[in-house]
């Protein structure tokens, strides 16, 4: 069984990204364990760092070192990603070896926008460089208007699951690739 870490940039308890992140980690309970990840991390600051990496840091950059894989979506705000997102890479950027460094991604988003988060799809990947993630690149996930294609946290629209679950096959493939490359 793999390890999944999800991490959606949202924080609001009625979030279409974690309902996201969350319906992509059932699709995938028959391959592994799926694990939420908890973005309510102090802000990035290097003196709180000298003091010592927060505990909630430290949780999430275990989590994701020990995960398989990483599922994020990131909901677009102001044509970018979110203020959470971004500070929790911040912290993660701090730390040796890199939790994120060859660990396969995937990246999807839910926003009301037409575009379904496309912009903050790219500034999320640009931020990733540093880190040398292996992403998904195709296909792209982006969930335009979320309200009326996920109901009760299930995802209701066909060609949307559709996509996901391309989505979630190229992520399996990615993950089995680098377990080959770390075999080798």
């Amino acid at each position: 069984m793999k390890r999944i870490v999800g991490i959606s940039g949202s924080l609001r308890a009625a979030s279409f990204n974690t309902a996201l992140v969350r319906i992509a980690g059932a699709r995938l309970a028959e391959y592994g364990t799926f694990e939420l990840a908890d973005l309510r991390l102090p802000l990035f600051d290097e003196d709180l760092e000298a003091q010592g990496m927060p505990e909630a840091v430290t949780r999430l950059i275990e989590q994701i070192a020990a995960a398989d894989g990483v599922l994020i979506s990131t909901p677009e705000y102001n044509k970018n990603i979110s203020g959470v997102l971004k500070n929790a890479l911040d912290w993660l950027s701090r730390t040796r070896p890199q939790p994120l460094n060859n660990k396969p991604v995937a990246i999807m988003s839910a926003a009301a926008g037409r575009a379904g988060g496309e912009r903050s799809q790219y500034s999320l990947r640009h931020c990733l460089t540093p880190f040398n993630p292996l992403i998904v690149q195709l296909p792209e996930m982006m969930l335009a208007a979320p309200a009326s294609t996920i109901q009760d946290g299930e995802l209701t629209d066909e060609m949307a699951i559709k996509l996901l679950d391309r989505l979630l096959t190229q992520f399996k493939r990615l993950i089995a690739a680098q377990e080959t490359m770390n075999v080798a």
